[in-house]
């Protein structure tokens, strides 16, 4: 039956440690390439946006435009009836009849008068249309430049970081490995409670190198010792003498 090795605390510490400082470097990376990765995403966000307000007002534009030559199309209609009403009404027989032109006359006036007034007013829609339609245009290639900046930013960050990053999750994905699960799932809580990220630190000045609280000389003979974990009464982190800390290579 096959044995688990059991790993004393120093060595569990050592593992911690390295995983510690590998995770550091990524960090570096990431505070690298800053908010870059994000503004690249909003910007992308924004133009997507930019683009389907444009495409609507191109859409309101063209039917503005279809809508005109309609009654473009039914002032043509009542002209030629007009043309042949004014004809009829030379050969009327009756004032029944004059009188029936007469208003078909009047009626197709009208409608040309009407029509007249809907292409006025689509006109001055489409001209309002038009000078958003161009700011749009303009926001989209002004985001579009920025986007292009930052995107050359990013890939240039990338380019430069993106052999170590690789190889760093690499060692890292080996170094959490040889950490057991329970201790590893405690170091992930930690790390994700703060900012910079750091869940095992040495003790620097006789201080926790992370919130920088004393450390009382008997705890810091304890810890020395690496006879248990011991954490930071004060901000929680895990802490290790500096002796063992520069002595882990990531």
């Amino acid at each position: 039956m096959a044995t688990t090795k059991e790993y004393s605390v120093e060595e569990k510490l050592k593992a911690l440690i390295r995983v510690q400082k590998i995770e550091s470097k990524l960090d570096e990376i990431q505070i690298l390439k800053g908010e870059l990765p994000m503004e690249v995403k909003d910007l992308e966000d924004e133009i997507e946006g930019l683009n389907a307000r444009k495409n609507r007002i191109e859409e309101e534009i063209n039917g503005i435009q279809d809508f005109v030559q309609s009654k473009k199309d039914a002032i043509i209609e009542s002209q030629a009836l007009l043309v042949k009403y004014e004809k009829q009404s030379e050969n009327v027989k009756n004032n029944r009849e004059f009188e029936a032109i007469n208003k078909e006359i009047e009626m197709q006036g009208l409608e040309i008068k009407l029509s007249e007034k809907h292409i006025k007013d689509a006109n001055e829609e489409l001209v309002d249309k038009s000078e958003v339609l161009e700011k749009a245009k303009k926001a989209i290639a002004n985001k579009e430049k920025n986007l292009e900046h930052k995107k050359g930013e990013l890939d240039k960050i990338i380019a430069e970081t993106e052999k170590e990053e690789n190889q760093l999750r690499s060692f890292v994905n080996g170094a959490r490995e040889a950490v057991e699960e329970r201790l590893l799932a405690s170091f992930d809580r930690i790390r994700k409670s703060y900012r910079n990220g750091l869940s095992v630190v040495p003790i620097e000045r006789e201080s926790c190198g992370g919130c920088f609280n004393t450390i009382p000389p008997q705890r810091q003979s304890e810890i020395k010792q690496h006879k248990k974990i011991i954490v930071c009464e004060n901000c929680g982190r895990i802490l290790v003498d500096a002796d063992l800390n520069d002595s882990v290579e990531p």
